[in-house]
C-alpha cells in the first residue's frame, strides 16, 4: 500500500501550483506529452546516464534525497525524500508552494485512479469515507481539465469523485468533455448521489460528453424513510430516483451502488425486487463493504453487521437481480467471509494505495483474487470468519 504523497523539497522558482508528468526514456521517446510540462526522472540508471537528455526544455528533473546536485546549473529540481517507489515514471504529480511534500495525482497501473472534483456534498452519509467541507474549490474545475491532459492516454477507466461532482454544476460537464478530448479511449465513471439530475436539463448536458461513461449512484433502500435515513437528508430517496430516470432519458449508463450497512441489508432483497422492478435499465448493481473511516468510525454500532452474517442476504439479493439478467457484483468483501457460491460475483474493488491484508491471510490460497481489506481495518469493523482458505479449486468449483 503505497501513499499518494511523500516528503519532498524543490527549487524555490515554483511559485503556483504545478502539475508535472514524471518521464524517463519511455515518456521521452512516446512524444505525447510536451517536454515543459514533464519531469525528467534522474533516479532512474538510463535517464541520468543519457547526459543529452539535460539540454532539452524540461520543466524540471526529479533527483534523490541523496543527489548532489549537479543539475541544478540547469533546471530546476524536486528532491524525493520519502520512498522512492511513491513516485515512479508514468506518474502525474502535484507541487504545491509551501507544502514540504510532493502529492501523486495519477499514478500510473494504479486501480483506482481519481479526479478528486470538490469537498463539498448534499448529503451527509452516515458512512461517508469523505466528510464534506462547505468550502469555496471550484478551482477544481480547471486543476482537473489539466491533469486529464497528463494522464496516460491507454488508461483503461478512471473516476470522479468527491464529496458529490455535481455541485460544480456546468464545470463538472467541462472536465468530463475534457477527458473526452485527451483520453476518448478511457472509461470514465462518475460517483454521485443522482439528487441533482432530478433536473432534466442538468442530465440532459451529459448527452455524448464522453464516448465511455457511466454514473455510480447510490440508493440504500426500497423506500424513502430507510434511503433518508442512511444519507441525513429529507426528500433524498425522490430527488435520487428522478435524477436516475433522468440520466436514463439522457441515455447514460447507469450503476447502483449499495453499501451494506445494517439497516440497509435488512431490507436488502426488497431492494433488489425494487431495483428490478422500477430501474430494469440499470447496467450493474454494485453490493459494497462499508470503509470504515469518516463518518462511520462514529456510527459504528448503528452500521455494522459481520460480512458474514450477510451470507443468506446477499445471496438472494444477488441470485435474484442475476437470474434475471442484471448484472450484479460484491465489493470490499473477503472472500472468507462469503458462501463459495458468491464468489463469483466478488470483485478486487479496494483501491491499489488502500488495499490492505491481515496476518491471518498469510497461507491464503485465494488471496491473489481476494479483494482484502482497507489499510485502516480496525479489530471493530474485522468479521470473526477471517480465515485463509486452503483449496484453491473451491473457487473454480463455484458457479453462479
Amino acid at each position: 500500500m503505497l501513499p499518494l504523497d511523500a516528503k519532498a523539497r524543490w527549487s524555490p522558482e515554483w511559485q503556483e501550483p504545478t502539475l508535472l508528468k514524471v518521464a524517463g526514456l519511455q515518456e521521452f521517446a512516446a512524444g505525447e506529452f510536451p517536454l515543459e510540462r514533464m519531469l525528467l526522472d534522474l533516479r532512474v540508471p538510463e535517464t541520468a546516464a543519457a547526459a543529452a537528455l539535460l539540454d532539452l526544455p524540461w520543466a524540471g528533473v526529479l533527483v534523490g534525497a541523496d543527489a548532489d546536485g549537479p543539475t541544478r546549473l540547469r533546471h530546476r529540481e524536486v528532491a524525493l525524500l520519502g520512498d522512492p517507489a511513491t513516485v515512479r515514471p508514468g506518474d502525474v504529480v502535484e507541487l504545491r508552494p509551501g507544502s514540504s511534500k510532493i502529492a501523486v495525482r495519477y499514478r500510473r497501473g494504479d486501480n483506482g485512479n481519481v479526479l478528486f472534483a470538490t469537498e463539498r456534498c448534499n448529503s451527509f452519509c452516515l458512512m461517508c469515507s469523505q466528510p464534506p467541507r462547505e468550502i469555496e474549490d471550484g478551482w477544481r474545475v480547471e486543476q482537473l481539465c489539466d491533469l486529464a491532459g497528463l494522464i496516460d492516454k491507454d488508461e483503461p477507466s478512471l473516476a470522479i469523485s468527491g464529496g458529490e461532482p455535481t455541485l460544480l454544476g456546468a464545470g463538472l460537464e467541462r472536465v468530463i468533455r475534457r477527458c473526452a478530448r485527451a483520453l476518448p479511449d478511457t472509461h470514465v465513471h462518475v460517483l454521485s448521489n443522482g439528487r441533482r439530475f432530478e433536473d432534466q436539463a442538468y442530465a440532459d448536458s451529459f448527452a455524448g460528453a464522453h464516448p465511455s461513461l457511466t454514473w455510480g449512484v447510490p440508493l440504500y433502500g426500497d423506500h424513502h424513510r430507510l434511503h433518508d435515513y442512511i444519507v441525513q437528508s429529507p426528500g433524498a430517496f425522490a430527488q435520487t430516483v428522478r435524477g436516475l430516470y433522468a440520466l436514463h432519458a439522457a441515455g447514460q449508463r447507469i450503476e447502483v451502488r449499495v453499501v451494506l450497512t445494517k439497516p440497509v441489508a435488512e431490507r436488502l432483497p426488497e431492494l433488489a425486487r425494487y431495483l428490478y422492478r422500477n430501474l430494469p435499465f440499470v447496467e450493474h448493481v454494485a453490493l459494497m463493504g462499508t470503509e470504515p473511516i469518516g463518518f462511520a468510525k462514529a456510527h459504528h454500532e448503528a452500521l455494522w453487521i459481520d460480512p458474514v452474517d450477510l451470507g443468506p442476504t446477499l445471496m438472494e439479493a444477488a441470485q435474484f437481480l442475476d437470474r434475471r439478467g442484471m448484472a450484479v457484483s460484491l465489493y470490499n468483501l473477503p472472500l472468507c467471509t462469503q458462501p463459495p457460491d458468491l464468489w463469483p460475483f466478488a470483485r478486487r474493488s479496494i483501491s491499489d494505495w488502500k488495499q490492505h491484508y491481515l496476518p491471518a491471510c498469510e497461507g491464503c490460497a485465494l488471496k491473489d483474487r481476494c479483494g482484502g481489506f482497507f489499510g485502516w481495518i480496525t479489530p471493530e469493523w474485522t468479521s470473526r470468519a477471517i480465515a485463509p482458505i486452503t483449496a484453491k479449486d473451491d473457487f473454480s468449483c463455484a458457479r453462479h
